[in-house]
């Protein structure tokens, strides 16, 4: 099943809280010289036009980057906010107004150094023909296949730093165990990595699978964060709320993403919370 085109939902709350965490992530690793190899497992297109016929029929952008970015000034005065939006505003094509929203190749690749780099891994061949046509920089390598399968072919990596974004649509029942099983595999052939999970907080609740058989493996250092945006009582479908997994976060993350989240959370919504905790294996 390939249906699933992130078009529709792009700049939507969920985007706010997966790329503001994969952003602090990357500014923590740069802060060490030696080269590190990223992987993005579902890359999709990487930019998308918020007038496109996809993203401009449900505009959930509205209800998520557009907010911050009418309140980029004041946002602007907390540390990583200010250079998240900063980076944001340099896609935009017309000036001060918001026309586009990066998925994360761009958020990967813009800060890609020469010592790094970059791989993109999309299935969706649509997807992926947009995609090719972004210009991106050369140690960037963009492959059309299954991300879980091509991260297990491409472990371990030659530099000694690696980074991994597993972003799926979890369109698929299975998939929950999947992400599990592939992370677990990830972890066991390089325990230093850095791994982000992005789960969906739906009303089946499934994501419980992905997250128990994570922690019944016994990851030892995980940073898990949740942005909850409750449902009308009406609504018994759709998505609920965004959760983040980091497996070996660099030091200070989760400061500086609390002080980010807790400044960005009451322009979502009234009933938007964020929540936090670790989990410390033996």
């Amino acid at each position: 099943m390939l249906s699933y085109q992130h078009a529709y939902h792009a700049g939507n709350f969920a985007d706010v809280h997966k790329h503001l965490t994969l952003f602090a992530v990357i500014d923590h690793l740069l802060r060490k010289a030696s080269p590190i190899t990223y992987i993005d497992t579902h890359a999709g297109r990487g930019l998308y036009p918020l007038a496109a016929e996809e993203t401009a029929k449900l505009q959930e952008y509205r209800d998520g980057i557009a907010r911050l970015w009418q309140a980029r000034d004041r946002l602007g005065e907390i540390p990583l906010l200010g250079e998240w939006l900063a980076a944001l505003g340099r896609v935009q094509k017309q000036g001060n107004r918001l026309d586009h929203y990066p998925g994360s190749p761009w958020w990967l690749s813009h800060r890609l150094r020469q010592q790094d780099s970059l791989k993109l891994i999309e299935l969706h061949p649509a997807e992926h023909s947009h995609l090719l046509q972004q210009i991106l920089p050369r140690n960037v390598q963009r492959l059309h296949g299954d991300g879980l399968k091509e991260l297990d072919r491409r472990l371990p990596v030659k530099t000694p730093r690696l980074c991994v974004l597993v972003d799926p649509s979890y369109e698929r029942k299975a998939e929950y165990d999947e992400v599990a099983r592939a992370a677990i595999k990830a972890m066991a052939k390089v325990r230093h990595a850095v791994l982000l999970i992005w789960y969906p907080l739906l009303p089946a609740g499934r994501h419980r699978e992905l997250l128990d058989a994570l922690r019944a493996d016994g990851l030892r250092k995980v940073w898990r964060s949740e942005l909850i945006r409750p449902a009308p009582a009406s609504q018994q479908q759709g998505m609920q709320g965004s959760g983040m997994l980091v497996v070996n976060p660099p030091w200070g993350l989760e400061e500086h993403l609390v002080t980010a989240m807790g400044a960005i959370t009451p322009l979502l919504g009234e009933a938007v919370r964020f929540q936090h905790d670790w989990w410390i294996g033996e």
